[in-house]
Formats: structure tokens, C-alpha cells, sequence
């Protein structure tokens, strides 16, 4: 669609319909994201279990959504780097490499934040 152009826009709720296909597509093909939603899954039980207050578990819950968008733009980066140089390119791989990083360090520093929250609760609720 050109920008500012009304033909051929998308209603809200195609334009969602879209955002879970693309949802669905990843993941059906990255291992990446189903060890991130592993990760959710564990965080929210952990949160459940130390009885984590309702801003303890936003702030997971903002982290985990984070990580999970981080990796979904990764995988939108890798795409259309595939399209535009399929055959390999040492700045391809090296746009793909940093893209992927971006996610690494957001991971570190969300699992040394969701240590930090879960810690605390776990201290709180245990002792």
C-alpha cells in the first residue's frame, strides 16, 4: 500500500488476522521463539508460586512480551535479508549476526531482571 493511500487498506481486523499469521508462522518454523515461550511459561509459574505482587508480575510479564517481540523483529530482519541476498554475504550474515544479538543482550538483561523480581518475591514469600 502506498503511504497516505486509502485503496487497498486493510480493515483493523484483517490487518490483526495478519499480525496472527505471521504469529503462527514463526512459530511453526523457529526454535527460538518456542524456547522463549518456555521461558514465559516458567517466569509466570515461578511469579504464581513466590506470589509475585501485581507490579512484580507486569514487569515480568513487560520483559517476557519484550524478548518476544525482539525476537519476532530478528526473524522479520533474517527474512528480508534472505530475500535481498540469497546467496551468502558477509554483510548479510553480519545484519543478521547483530539482529540477533539485539535479542541475546535483551535476553540477558531480562533474565537478570526476572532473577532480581523472582529473588526478592522468593525471599519475601519464604522467609
Amino acid at each position: 500500500m502506498i503511504p497516505g493511500s486509502k485503496e487497498n487498506h486493510p480493515t483493523f481486523w484483517r490487518s490483526f488476522g495478519f499480525a496472527i499469521q505471521g504469529f503462527r508462522f514463526v512459530l511453526r518454523s523457529e526454535r527460538n521463539i518456542k524456547v522463549m515461550l518456555g521461558g514465559f511459561a516458567f517466569a509466570v509459574v515461578a511469579g504464581l508460586v513466590v506470589g509475585l505482587t501485581p507490579v512484580e508480575g507486569g514487569l515480568i510479564l513487560l520483559c517476557c512480551g519484550c524478548v518476544l517481540s525482539a525476537e519476532l523483529v530478528n526473524t522479520a530482519i533474517e527474512t528480508i535479508v534472505d530475500l535481498v541476498s540469497p546467496e551468502y554475504h558477509p554483510l548479510a550474515g553480519r545484519a543478521k549476526d547483530i539482529a540477533a544479538a539485539a535479542v541475546w543482550i535483551l535476553c540477558v538483561f531480562v533474565g537478570v531482571a526476572g532473577l532480581v523480581v523472582l529473588g526478592s518475591a522468593a525471599v519475601r514469600a519464604f522467609l
